[in-house]
Parts: C-alpha cells; sequence; structure tokens
C-alpha cells in the first residue's frame, strides 16, 4: 500500500476533515439574541480536507493524513476526498464522532465558524509516523493546526529532516518553535493570524508590514492572505503584494483554505513563490462565488492565471 502512494504522491497534506453544518442569516446574533436562518446545509470541509481537495482538483496528486468518525459524515468527507483524487489510505477512523463546523453566513458571503474537533483531537505523533516513508518521497507537506500541535509539529519535523518543503498555514494560531518555525517555506497566515503570532500591538500594520515582521521570526518565507484584497509575499529578497481579480462573494467559507491548496499544488508543480501565490488568489477568487467550501473549488482549466 505505501509503494502505490509513495509513485503518486506530491503533497501530504496533515489536518483535519469536518462536516460544515451551514446556515444562512440575515445578520449574527447578539449575545444572547435568537435570530432566524435558512434550512440547514451539510457539505465536506475542515481545513486539512479543503486543502487536500483544493489542490487535487487542481490536478496535484495528494495524500491526506487525518482523523474521522465512522459515521455518516465520516463517510461523507472521504468520498468527497477520493472523488477529488486524494488518497485516504492515512485516514484513521477512531471511537470518536467526525468533526463538525457550526457556519454562519451573512448577505455579504462573510460567515462565522464554531469547530468541534471530535475525531481530528484523536491525531498522534504515531499516525504520523506511520506515514514517514510517504512524507518523505513527497514534493510538498502541508500543515495546518485544526489538529493536536505535537502530530503537526512532528509532521512538520520529519518533512524538514528528509528535506522536503514544508507549508504552514497557522490556522487556528498556536504556539510554534523556533525550530518548526525555521523549516517553514512559506507560513501562511491572515492578517489575525499574523497579529496573534506577532502580539497585540501590530494589529494596525498593514499587509506589508506584518509580512516582513513575520519573516523576521525566521521563517524561509511568510504569505499573508488579505482576503479580497489579496495577499503579501515576503522572502529574503523581497516583498510583494499580490492583488486579487475582483468578483460578487456567495460565501467566502474556505475561501483561505482554496488558497492554501492552490499555492501548494502549484509550488509542488515547481512555480516559484510569487507566481504561485497570484494562481492562488485567482483560484480562491472563483471559490467565493460559489457556496460550501469543497464543493466550491475550481479545476485547473477553471483558473486564468
Amino acid at each position: 500500500m505505501i509503494t502505490s502512494l509513495t509513485a503518486l504522491t506530491d503533497i501530504v497534506v496533515v489536518g483535519s476533515a469536518n462536516a460544515d453544518l451551514v446556515t444562512t442569516v440575515a445578520r449574527r446574533p447578539a449575545a444572547g439574541e435568537t435570530v432566524l436562518g435558512s434550512d440547514l446545509r451539510v457539505s465536506p470541509g475542515g481545513k486539512g480536507a479543503n486543502q487536500a481537495v483544493a489542490a487535487a482538483r487542481l490536478g496535484a496528486g495528494v495524500a491526506f493524513l487525518g482523523a474521522v468518525g465512522d459515521d455518516e459524515h465520516g463517510q461523507l468527507l472521504l468520498e468527497s476526498m477520493r472523488s477529488a483524487g486524494v488518497r485516504t489510505e492515512h485516514v484513521r477512523t477512531p471511537d470518536r464522532p467526525t468533526g463538525i463546523a457550526h457556519i454562519t453566513v451573512t448577505p455579504d458571503g462573510e460567515n462565522s465558524i464554531v469547530v468541534s474537533p471530535g475525531a481530528n483531537g484523536t491525531l498522534t505523533t504515531a499516525d504520523i509516523d506511520r506515514a514517514a516513508s510517504v512524507i518523505a518521497i513527497s514534493t510538498v507537506v502541508l500543515v495546518s493546526l485544526e489538529v493536536p500541535m505535537p502530530a503537526a509539529l512532528r509532521a512538520i519535523e520529519l518533512a524538514r529532516a528528509a528535506g522536503v518543503r514544508t507549508v504552514l498555514n497557522l490556522s487556528p494560531p498556536g504556539p510554534l518553535t523556533a525550530d518548526a518555525l525555521a523549516a517553514l517555506d512559506p507560513l501562511i497566515v491572515n492578517e489575525h493570524e499574523a497579529g496573534w503570532l506577532l502580539g497585540a500591538e501590530t494589529t494596525s500594520a498593514d499587509g506589508p508590514a506584518l509580512a516582513e515582521a513575520l519573516l523576521a521570526l525566521g521563517p524561509r518565507s511568510v504569505v499573508v492572505t488579505l482576503g479580497g484584497r489579496g495577499a503579501v509575499v515576503a522572502t529574503p529578497d523581497c516583498v510583494s503584494t499580490v492583488a486579487a481579480p475582483r468578483v460578487s462573494p456567495v460565501d467566502t467559507t474556505g475561501a483561505g483554505d482554496a488558497f492554501t491548496g492552490a499555492l501548494a499544488a502549484r509550488l509542488s508543480a515547481g512555480d516559484e513563490l510569487l507566481a504561485a501565490a497570484r494562481f492562488a488568489v485567482h483560484a480562491a477568487a472563483i471559490s467565493v462565488t460559489r457556496p460550501g467550501a469543497q464543493p466550491s473549488y475550481p479545476t485547473r482549466g477553471e483558473v486564468r492565471a
């Protein structure tokens, strides 16, 4: 089984898989308030699974390392990943329910999310070690933090030891070791996550300033995503702003994951970081014009960049 995986894997994604329970509301409720919403929509999500599907739809060979429950939501996620071409041989099924994301979407396309980790919280360093041979021959290892930090750090450690390019989406934000930071190429954050990592006094800084400050912490490169304004890419050589195309958003759920998955796909194909970011902002822009996370992600032929 490992032989077939290693032959086909460009990207190893370590992260979460959640069922997204989505309700559209006219406005978010205030504390203690009840508002009426739309019928509930259930779709596959989770930062890791989203990023894996986004990359696979763009043509990358992807293996996903994570955990889902032995339940209806777990089957939904496995079917979504497999239909996109993601390898799921390293998805574990513990005695915990599949993770759930409770999402409210307002008419402007913005969302608020509460995540119940469920099975995602059971991912261990031993699970990562069992996939060490797949990590070692991949081109990119992509990690996010809706799974326990020890598992995420172990994936980064194994990738660094094997000389594999390591990308971390610091979402949700959490403390990183100096060794982990030094392995990242790039560290990907949005403005809120950048502010958390740098300290509250930096939250009013603009994107380029945030990216330069983050680069000083030790990663090899940094990408700060700016939503509809695009992204900032920082390397030791330069800081560049990448503009996003103008679109009319329908649902921004999973847009950051569309960007991250697309970026990893292009890095695995040999693009330089700036070119990969230009491609990724176009992929993310397409995703926000469609409802849901994984169902909204474009194929390679749809992205004109």
